[in-house]
């Protein structure tokens, strides 16, 4: 069946990086996904916290670092309104493609989708643009289905604000034919615990210097520390259903 959600899909323009499996990664708390080391101290969890909303502006680089660490640790993401993404770019920032749907264009009323995909998704990005009310309802449904929402512009009470307030590439004049290496100044803000202001300075490309994933302790295998094989089916079911619902959104109301 997962098979065939697949293929159909992908004849309707909904990209999944590559064939879906069965399997995911939570932490032993259950409500923390893992980040890069840099963006830990940005979130007032060390890290995206279950059933929360993060607006990240200015930069597609630090909205696909965010998907880096909970996807390497076994977790599944999609992004959905960002044509200009894709899996190459989302592979050399840390993305595990392997768990990676991209649905380019949602079509004329993507709420449907974006909240099917909630329903089964560890990680949704959100680069559409919604009504205030119809944001509102997907935050909440996010939190209620324990999904993380990422929304890639403003986004009313998300939880965390990250703003790219500077990209620098590196020059030419040092010998370099091409820009390889990326820098991004993030600052963040927020509600709450989040409100205080920080900032740091993200480095992408050749000179990287590879940081170790933090919130919950080191990546672990491909099944959640708690889960056993009811817990393992449950999350296999939700994804199918979810995929099926798309399938079936697509059918009725074809993108645009």
């Amino acid at each position: 069946m997962l098979r065939s959600a697949t293929a159909s899909l992908a004849a309707l323009g909904v990209n999944p990086a590559s064939e879906l499996t069965s399997t995911t990664t939570d932490h032993a708390t259950g409500r923390v996904l893992p980040v890069r080391g840099e963006l830990a101290g940005l979130l007032p969890w060390g890290g995206l916290r279950r059933g929360s909303t993060v607006s990240v502006g200015g930069s597609t680089s630090l909205l696909l670092a965010l998907l880096a660490g909970a996807t390497a640790d076994g977790c599944w993401a999609a992004v959905v309104g960002l044509p200009q993404v894709g899996v190459l770019a989302a592979a050399e920032l840390g993305v595990a493609v392997q768990r990676l749907a991209l649905i380019p264009r949602p079509g004329s009323d993507p709420g449907p989708v974006i909240a099917a995909l909630l329903d089964g998704m560890d990680l949704v990005a959100v680069a559409c643009p919604l009504p205030p009310s119809l944001a509102r309802r997907l935050t909440a449904r996010a939190r209620q289905r324990r999904a993380v929402l990422i929304a890639f512009g403003s986004w009313p009470s998300a939880d965390v604000e990250l703003t790219a307030e500077s990209v620098r590439w590196n020059p030419l004049s040092d010998g370099a034919e091409t820009l390889r290496r990326q820098q991004i100044s993030v600052r963040s803000g927020g509600r709450g615990s989040a409100g205080r202001a920080k900032q740091v300075l993200l480095t992408f490309g050749e000179e990287e210097i590879e940081l170790p994933l933090v919130a919950g302790g080191p990546a672990r295998s491909d099944e959640p520390a708690d889960a056993g094989p009811e817990r393992s089916d449950e999350l296999a079911t939700r994804r199918a259903e979810a995929i099926e619902r798309l399938v079936r959104l697509a059918q009725k109301s074809p993108s645009t």
